[in-house]
């Protein structure tokens, strides 16, 4: 049982900051960050899960029903995150291409300390044999400098950053998706490849830092599992139960952001009203719906939002909103069963666009495609889709951080491959350090 303590503060952005450096110390460590982006819908602004009361890390196989146990053992909040790989437990699918970042298919802890900020109120929930570190842990936290966050990420040694698939190799992989898009094989599938650095030495706090202040994300996370790190700056939700509402909401079609007003105006524009770039958001949107309707109640699936464009920092997206109601018994991990990975980074049809990316890939994807997120003591979750994301094994000194497109029949090569140039940017100047 966790005892919970609630108090206003004066400032949440100053004492999250705090919060984040004060995080260091401990091996376990997972933060979920909206990034006060109020249209999300979330639970909370914030969520720091701290330290491991239990953890369950393991690969695919028999992933989900270690899951189903872990949650009857522990009917308490767990964080985590579900690897793109766990499709091969779901599907006839496998993954045989290189992995060096070596991160568990699944991964989720018990958190001893969870603090949660919403507005201005923060909650300080631990069990029991903890609470008499309350008090002590938030006179820690408040004496916390925050100046030292973003500095050491601008300050660091410049990262060498190296993509797996050359250009001209991308194209070529291309053609071959075209082939069996125009055999009729798929309709869309997502094609990713891998920027990565050697022998790297970062300050994952400070990196973070600097990534979230140039994206300020809406499902922004940090993770930190001894050895491995990610850090996330994902616009994307995968899924979220709240009672018996489930919702899903895809993202296909990318634009950069204009260095005008009117630029932005004529890019925002542009994307709205692009066929292509509608059409790839609406084969997903149509594949979610088709993945919900397996547990929903009937008649209860409906587009709440199609095509809509939502403006980050860094660029436009068209992004969609599937819900659905389920009976109230649904198994949460059912669910995730039944919609995983999310069609955003699959294709359709689900499968054979799977398959057809893995053949033309040259990295197996691991965290990325897959998912960060919680599920709390009643059942309800919310995870995002691990996309704009820092991937690092600080003991092998490897980094990674893929990206990808939905490729069409319509789609064209030299515009796919700068969409992926667009969506890494972020990415690269933080670890380049071209500010």
């Amino acid at each position: 049982m966790r005892k919970t303590y609630r108090f206003k503060l004066e400032s949440a952005a100053h004492f999250k900051a705090q919060l984040f450096q004060w995080s260091r110390q401990f091996d376990q460590v997972v933060c979920l960050d909206s990034n006060a982006h109020a249209a999300t819908d979330s639970a909370f602004d914030c969520a720091f899960a701290l330290g491991s009361l239990a953890q369950l890390e393991v690969q695919s196989g028999s992933a989900f029903k270690a899951l189903r146990n872990f949650r009857k053992v522990h009917p308490d909040w767990m964080f985590g995150y579900l690897g793109y790989d766990l499709k091969n437990e779901l599907e006839a699918l496998n993954s045989d291409n290189t992995d060096v970042l070596g991160f568990a298919d699944m991964h989720f802890v018990v958190p001893e300390r969870l603090i949660i900020l919403k507005g201005e109120i923060c909650s300080f929930s631990y069990p029991e044999n903890l609470v008499d570190s309350i008090v002590t842990d938030l006179k820690a936290i408040r004496a916390t400098p925050v100046e030292q966050g973003s500095e050491e990420a601008v300050d660091s040694k410049p990262i060498r950053v190296r993509l797996r698939t050359t250009k001209d190799t991308y194209f070529e992989r291309f053609e071959n998706i075209q082939y069996h898009l125009h055999r009729g094989d798929i309709y869309e599938t997502n094609f990713c490849q891998e920027f990565y650095a050697d022998e790297a030495e970062i300050d994952p706090w400070g990196i973070y830092n600097h990534l979230n202040a140039i994206a300020e994300a809406p499902f922004s996370t940090f993770v930190r599992f001894g050895e491995h790190y990610i850090l996330s700056s994902s616009p994307e939700r995968y899924l979220q139960r709240r009672g018996n509402r489930v919702i899903s909401q895809p993202i296909k079609g990318t634009a950069k952001r204009g260095a005008t007003p009117e630029e932005d105006h004529r890019l925002k524009t542009a994307l709205q009203q692009n066929p292509k770039e509608r059409s790839e958001n609406i084969m997903i949107t149509d594949l979610v719906r088709n993945d919900l309707s397996q547990l929903a109640v009937p008649g209860t699936v409906a587009v709440e939002a199609l095509c809509e464009l939502h403006s980050f920092k860094q660029v436009h997206q068209l992004i969609s909103t599937v819900a659905a109601e389920v009976p109230e018994n649904t198994d949460s991990v059912a669910l995730i069963e039944a919609t995983f990975p999310m069609g955003s980074m699959t294709g359709a049809p689900k499968v054979a666009a799977m398959q057809i990316a893995e053949a033309q890939e040259d990295f197996k994807r691991g965290v990325y495609s897959g998912a960060i997120g919680y599920f709390d003591p009643k059942g309800d979750f919310d995870f995002n889709v691990v996309i704009r994301s820092i991937l690092y094994n600080a003991q092998k000194g490897y980094l990674s951080f893929p990206v990808g497109g939905a490729i069409t029949a319509a789609a064209n090569a030299k515009d796919e491959y700068e969409e992926c140039l667009l969506k890494a940017k972020a990415m690269r100047q933080v670890l380049e350090n071209n500010s």
